[in-house]
């Protein structure tokens, strides 16, 4: 697939507490074979779906399946770990979305793992739509936990020469990820598939769609005030700790190992799992 990372990147590793964007497609599935992740581990984070056009079948290791669409949002808490496979169905003609990661505080990253799927009700606001699948914006609130500090995440659709104020909280630093069409953000332009930063002490931001629509996703949160190391599929604080769950992990898939599996049990007859990359010849630094 076509996958653009907007973040982290050297400029800015994180965003509130959201530590990964992922944004890819559109990409014809037969072509490119849509998506297919086998069983994977994550440690200390969440990771959020949310699609603009497919379908994306999730399983994982705590016992949840779900079918996440557009216009719905699936948040997988790994917390002490967990294990998850992600399969585009069959379905799918065109896969275009994206996937977010945020980082858990001290006080939760060692939580059991959970699982939510949620579709928020899209309301209007000035001349957009707007979807908030995390957080609050324009009155709107979900219900999905995040056991982190206060996330902001919602898709922006605009018409052609459309334009939406929002109001922010001053607290948060904010991101905006133009998906299609021309867009400027308090009459900036961004161009698309980048990332606006917004630092914290804004009020408001206004989004003004160019001669055609326009697609955006809006995320913000307050700052996360921890310093993380985030390699592979894994958010711990040191270079030890993400060792420790590299070696742990290639444990169990490769034998039995003594103790409850830290990543989980997997239902028999799925896709072998991914074993973990080589750590680098160098220490992990933490970021934040």
């Amino acid at each position: 697939m076509t996958v653009r990372r907007t973040l982290p990147q050297r400029a800015l590793t994180l965003v509130g507490s959201w530590c990964f964007l992922d944004h890819f497609g559109p990409d014809r599935v037969a072509d490119s074979g849509g998506m297919r992740v086998p069983r994977h581990p994550h440690t200390g984070l969440a990771t959020v779906t949310w699609l603009f056009t497919g379908a994306v079948a999730h399983l994982d290791s705590a016992g949840y399946r779900a079918v996440v669409r557009p216009g719905q949002v699936n948040l997988m808490v790994a917390g002490r770990g967990i294990s998850h496979q992600e399969f585009s169905t069959p379905d799918t003609e065109v896969l275009h979305g994206t996937q977010l990661w945020f980082a858990l505080p001290e006080a939760t990253r060692a939580m059991e793992p959970t699982f939510q799927h949620h579709e928020p009700v899209p309301v209007r606001h000035d001349d957009a739509e707007l979807r908030v699948f995390i957080g609050s914006l324009a009155g709107v609130g979900s219900p999905v936990r995040t056991f982190t500090a206060p996330l902001l995440g919602a898709e922006v659709l605009l018409p052609a020469g459309g334009q939406v104020t929002v109001d922010l909280e001053p607290g948060f630093e904010h991101g905006v990820l133009l998906d299609s069409g021309a867009l400027t953000v308090d009459g900036e332009p961004l161009p698309p598939a980048h990332l606006a930063h917004l630092p914290t002490g804004r009020t408001s931001a206004t989004l003004r769609a160019g001669d055609g629509p326009v697609r955006a996703l809006l995320i913000g949160g307050v700052p996360l005030g921890e310093r993380i190391v985030m390699w592979w599929n894994f958010v711990g604080r040191d270079h030890d700790e993400v060792a420790a769950y590299r070696e742990r992990w290639q444990a169990e898939i490769t034998g039995p190992v003594e103790g409850e599996p830290q990543f989980g049990v997997f239902p028999d007859g799925e896709p072998e799992p991914l074993p973990a990359p080589e750590l680098p010849n160098a220490r992990l630094q933490p970021r934040g």
